[in-house]
């Protein structure tokens, strides 16, 4: 590696050091797909659980990174994007405020469903040291289960609480844990309950 690289990597902002870290997926959402009418009240109550967990695991040290679709739209800003769902009425509009990232708060554009592919999350977990993974997303038996996957596959050991991630049944979010449970070996215990100490 050229000397001046080097030099510069040492100039650089770093990410935070975080041995566990909150994975948002999704949740900066506009809803308008065809099946959201469905999700849309599912998701407010997740995210609702998700609040008070990213709380209580701020307190504990913990970093929190969005990891969020481009839409198909590779000029994707994520501020824009939070800014734009913030304006909207209903479920999006009241998710986005509610989970609004921090200035602390990390982002990553993943253009499919898994948080992993084609995005520099793995990357940035690396740089963080992190070996556990707290998942929360929309939806359960998509993104978050494909999230879950990759992850297994990387050995990071997941906590995907069952209250903090929805999907457009309750039928398929159940089966999906089910799956991640026995499966993907994560832990699916609730929000209140805090498996990943």
């Amino acid at each position: 590696m050229p000397a001046s690289i080097r030099e510069n990597r040492h100039h650089r902002a770093s990410a935070p050091h975080s041995p566990r870290v909150l994975l948002l997926v999704d949740y900066i959402n506009p809803l308008d797909f065809p099946g959201a009418e469905e999700l849309a009240p599912r998701a407010l109550q997740a995210a609702r659980a998700v609040a008070a967990l990213k709380e209580a695991l701020a307190e504990q040290g913990v970093a929190t990174v969005y990891a969020n679709d481009n839409y198909g739209a590779w000029q994707s800003d994520f501020r824009f994007l939070v800014e734009d769902c913030q304006r909207r009425d209903g479920a999006a509009g009241d998710i986005a405020r509610l989970l609004a990232p921090r200035p602390a708060d990390l982002t990553v554009l993943k253009p499919r469903h898994s948080a992993f592919y084609g995005s520099p999350l793995e990357l940035l977990l690396a740089e963080m040291d992190a070996t556990e993974l707290v998942i929360c997303g929309l939806a359960t038996d998509m993104c978050v289960q494909m999230t879950a996957a990759d992850a297994f596959l990387r050995e990071f050991r997941c906590w995907i609480p069952e209250d903090c991630s929805a999907a457009e049944s309750t039928e398929a979010h159940l089966a999906s844990m089910r799956y991640m449970a026995s499966v993907l070996k994560c832990d699916t215990r609730a929000s209140m309950q805090t498996p990943l100490s």
